[in-house]
């Protein structure tokens, strides 16, 4: 795949300015049958008409609106761009929108409904964990008294506790006393991290309905992450047509008496890295 620098973009939007220019120039002579300066002395009133900052904030807010004003050709491909971009996004985003739905859906009617599918809808770290665990585990081990934590490796929250240990322990298969600074420590990490019972949850018999989950977390991920690369293109498209609207405008503005376009800036032409 071919991929450009940004100076040399620039200098081919000048040379394509300039040689629409010339193009106008030589069209407008043959004609009339006569000299070019009257032309470009229209011309160069035009491009004075119209303003920089007016063709560049144009195209900036309006992708070939600034190339519309000139009588560029470029705007359609500008505006076509940019309703493609649009239309790309807006398509990605149902897409993405559509597939969270069904992924929380399914840890409802399937991974909750045996605790609490009506509990609370969890954030992204939630579902995350979910794909990554067929089972949360219980929050307390053991019910009544203190908080006993999980200590099944395969589940999510036995495997809090270990960190909770490794972190706060010297021995993560020594507890030290409860009563003991570590323990508390290591206790009060678990409690912060680990899934509380209403967010419990468990693929466990349900091996289809995993996959399924696993499907369209992976699909919803995906169509997000399209639809924020499109808006990146979109972005590029307005501040590449305000560019190409302020470089056509300086560019016609310069045009001499005799109809050529004199180009006084050198762009550097670097190969890309």
């Amino acid at each position: 795949m071919l991929r450009y620098s940004w100076r040399q973009i620039a200098f081919l939007l000048i040379s394509l300015s300039a040689t629409e220019g010339l193009r106008g120039q030589d069209l407008a002579s043959a004609r009339s049958g006569i000299g070019a300066a009257p032309e470009s002395s229209q011309v160069s009133g035009q491009a004075r008409a119209l303003s920089p900052f007016v063709a560049t904030f144009s195209s900036a807010v309006i992708p070939g609106a600034g190339q519309a004003m000139l009588g560029s050709r470029r705007a359609i491909v500008y505006a076509a761009a940019e309703v493609a971009g649009l239309a790309a996004y807006s398509i990605q985003e149902r897409d993405g929108n559509r597939q969270r739905d069904q992924y929380r859906d399914l840890s409802r009617s399937v991974a909750r409904a045996q605790f609490t599918p009506d509990g609370p809808t969890g954030d992204w770290d939630y579902y995350e964990r979910m794909e990554k665990f067929a089972a949360s585990g219980a929050f307390d081990a053991v019910p009544g008294g203190g908080i006993d934590p999980q200590t099944d490796l395969t589940t999510y929250n036995g495997s809090m506790w270990l960190l909770a240990r490794q972190t706060y322990w010297r021995d993560p298969n020594s507890p030290p006393a409860p009563s003991s600074a570590e323990y508390q420590s290591a206790l009060a990490f678990y409690t912060k991290r680990a899934v509380p019972n209403e967010m419990r949850w468990s693929w466990l018999g349900s091996a289809q309905g995993y996959q399924q989950y696993k499907h369209a977390i992976a699909g919803s991920n995906s169509a997000f992450k399209r639809a924020e690369q499109t808006v990146g293109l979109v972005v590029a498209n307005h501040i590449l047509s305000a560019v190409d609207a302020f470089v056509s405008v300086r560019l016609r503005a310069r045009q001499s008496g005799d109809g050529r376009v004199a180009v006084t800036a050198a762009i550097p032409i670097g190969s890309s890295r």
